[in-house]
């Protein structure tokens, strides 16, 4: 029988504690060859693009993601999960919760790995959906004392602020500018829509975490070189995504390209991490493929047990 999920289902069953650990086991699979994940597809159609990512865990499963950019107002992703041994369809998710909280797992992952583990303050710009998955898997992994939020809508940083207290227990606050908002802070997460910067890094405190979830390309990026410049560990979920983005990446291109690491390298043991606590970590997600279908195994998973 195919189970199928939609997001309310995705989201009572999903705690960030889970997602992370899949996030964790994915990167890991990826890093040794047992997760297939090659760079996203596209096909061209009039007025936008339907966007395929597929993934193949040998021996277990496989299956895709799609998606559109025609910005409809009920557009919806499908993630699909196909027994690797019969092809049947075991798992559908239809919606934004699973891609949402397997993009914050993925920054869940990162900061486990790369902040101090001392961090208690988190700075966030934006105050999306994107948004909220980074700092509610940010609180699996860290004991933050306070968040501090900074959006263009006053309105929604703070509603923001106020759901942070409300679900995750942790102090928040919102304020009016973005420097306001990484100042001193621990950790970092930018998760805005802005094609231009929305963050100075001389605004960063020594030994902070970043993690970059909006765009990062050479024609539009929510940070500049000076990012880059200052990172002295610059780390992606999947090198072979990052250099296959058109346009390129930046964090992809030279000079930062060589110094451009994997963070299932860094996960295996295989890569340094963090070697000292003023060192400034960033990590520029690009959402490895075949994560959602890792995810969504994992929620069928989940639900089995709960059944």
């Amino acid at each position: 029988m195919t189970l199928l999920y939609a997001d309310p289902e995705v989201a009572a069953a999903l705690d960030a504690a889970t997602t992370v650990d899949a996030m964790r086991a994915a990167l890991l699979a990826a890093y040794e060859g047992r997760l297939i994940a090659p760079p996203r597809t596209a096909a061209a159609l009039d007025g936008g693009r339907m966007v395929l990512t597929a993934g193949h865990l040998v021996g277990e499963w496989y299956g895709f993601r799609s998606y559109d950019t025609f910005g409809h107002p009920e557009g919806e992703q499908l993630v699909v999960l196909h027994d690797g041994r019969t092809g049947a369809v075991r798992a559908v998710a239809v919606g934004e919760e699973l891609g949402s909280r397997r993009t914050g797992g993925l920054g869940g992952v990162a900061i486990d790995a790369l902040a101090r583990p001392d961090a208690a303050s988190l700075g966030v710009i934006g105050s999306g959906r994107q948004a909220w998955t980074q700092v509610w898997a940010a609180a699996a992994v860290r004991p933050l004392r306070e968040v501090v939020v900074h959006s263009r809508s006053a309105a929604r940083r703070d509603a923001f602020a106020a759901r942070v207290r409300a679900e995750l227990g942790v102090s928040a606050r919102a304020v009016t500018t973005p420097g306001s908002a990484v100042a001193g802070r621990d950790v970092v997460v930018l998760a805005t829509t802005s094609p231009t910067p929305v963050l100075r890094a001389a605004d960063l405190s020594p030994g902070t975490h970043v993690n970059a979830v909006g765009f990062k390309q050479l024609d539009r990026s929510e940070f500049g070189t000076d990012l880059l410049d200052v990172a002295d560990l610059l780390v992606t979920d999947s090198p072979t995504q990052a250099a296959d983005y058109q346009p390129p990446m930046l964090a992809a291109t030279p000079p930062y390209a060589g110094r451009l690491g994997d963070l299932g390298g860094i996960l295996a043991g295989v890569a340094p991490g963090r070697t000292t606590a003023d060192q400034i970590s960033v990590f520029c997600s690009t959402g490895l493929a075949g994560t959602e279908v890792f995810l969504l195994d994992a929620l069928t998973r989940v639900g089995a047990t709960a059944r």
